[in-house]
């Protein structure tokens, strides 16, 4: 496929394959510059590793979302994050202080870091996006025409066709497999398991303030580590934006493919270790077993953090396979592009995993709206998106890991 010259593309359009993070903040902001896009879902919800699982968004991040929402929707945003956190402590696994930092209060919502339920984060994004995510599609593969068309086909025999596609469908993507074959993953070694609990008045009386108040690193023995996190939502008494409603009920309500109650505070933990520390079965593994694999782990931690995942509701728990990408070269630009885990897949061990999506989204936005209004050739501005983020995102994927 050539580069193709500066003209106005005023009928551009755009596919999305996947609606996670990154792919709705870029779906929000074409159809903001009404650029005609659509999105491809193979779930109504991910049922995976969003019950109890924490995002944090950092400055890039919150960027991204401005630049990409509408005005109203990043304002349900804002009043929807949990309270940010105090502190970033360190501690052993009886709980005894390493370290304790404070955390500088910051007041310029564009710039400051937020604390977001994962799940909650998703029903904001599909909010304003009804008539352009379609759910149930599994994508199986892209067709590239000679006119300059590529066209996505799904498992019930449907297809999509458009100017632009773009893959969103994170870290398994099957658009990376077709399209980038050599790209290819690495385990870290590190297997997690995470778990949630709500918080009540005997549980939050169980933490020392700045745990409560903070991040928290545990530190355990033969490896093993844990973080512990309290999402606590001040948003509860807030005055929301009209458009929500008067209430958080009444707001969550009318968010399509809500499944899972993060409207109250509770208490998100995760902990890890070397995999081979970690029965062989731990990522076949679901709700009580997985729970039990937990708890046998940390055995030997303060009462506290046994207390804890004691309260814990087993159903919230799911493993997670440490995985990072591998650095890639250029690759010759074409109607196809990457976002987010579907190319840059990293660590959690910075955060930056869904602040990266989110920058990858807010650029290649950019680059198409100068695309449709004629300022660039649209393939000059994909590679010009490409090389940008082979640049940041693969400097936080070795940074990550």
């Amino acid at each position: 496929i050539t580069m193709s010259p500066n003209i106005p593309r005023p009928d551009l359009k755009v596919i999305i394959i996947g609606a996670g993070t990154g792919g709705l903040c870029l779906a929000h902001g074409l159809k903001r510059a009404g650029i005609a896009v659509a999105v491809y879902e193979r779930d109504r919800t991910r049922t995976d590793g969003l019950q109890g699982y924490r995002v944090g968004i950092d400055a890039d991040g919150s960027r991204a979302l401005h630049a990409c929402l509408p005005p109203g929707l990043f304002e349900i945003f804002l009043a929807t994050c949990a309270r940010p956190p105090r502190y970033f402590n360190m501690v052993t696994e009886n709980l005894d202080e390493l370290l304790s930092l404070e955390i500088p209060q910051q007041v310029d919502p564009i710039t400051s870091e937020h604390s977001v339920s994962r799940m909650t984060l998703r029903q904001v994004l599909l909010t304003g996006l009804e008539d352009v995510v379609h759910f149930d599609k599994t994508f199986t593969h892209f067709e590239q025409h000679p006119n300059g068309t590529v066209t996505a086909w799904f498992t019930d025999g449907s297809s999509a066709t458009a100017d632009l596609l773009v893959g969103a469908d994170g870290t398994n993507s099957p658009v990376r497999k077709q399209y980038l074959p050599h790209a290819r993953l690495r385990d870290s070694g590190i297997v997690g398991i995470a778990g949630k609990i709500p918080m009540t008045d005997a549980n939050r009386s169980l933490l020392p303030e700045k745990i409560f108040q903070g991040v928290t690193l545990v530190q355990g023995q033969r490896g093993f580590f844990s973080i512990i996190h309290v999402m606590e939502f001040p948003w509860r008494d807030a005055e929301l934006v009209p458009a929500a409603g008067q209430s958080d009920r009444a707001l969550l309500e009318h968010w399509p493919g809500l499944q899972f109650d993060n409207t109250r505070d509770y208490l998100m933990w995760g902990m890890g270790g070397a995999a081979p520390n970690l029965p062989p079965n731990t990522l076949q593994l679901r709700g009580e077993p997985l729970l039990q694999i937990a708890q046998d782990a940390t055995r030997s931690w303060s009462l506290t953090f046994r207390e804890l995942q004691r309260q814990t509701d087993p159903t919230t728990c799911f493993p997670l396979n440490i995985r990072t990408s591998e650095r890639l070269g250029p690759w010759p630009t074409s109607n196809v592009t990457l976002i987010g885990d579907a190319i840059h897949t990293m660590t959690p061990g910075r955060g930056v995993g869904a602040n990266t999506a989110l920058r990858d989204a807010a650029i290649l936005c950019q680059q198409l709206v100068a695309a449709r209004d004629g300022r660039i050739a649209l393939l000059a501005g994909i590679a010009a998106y490409e090389a940008e983020m082979r640049e940041y995102a693969f400097d936080a994927v070795e940074k990550s890991l």
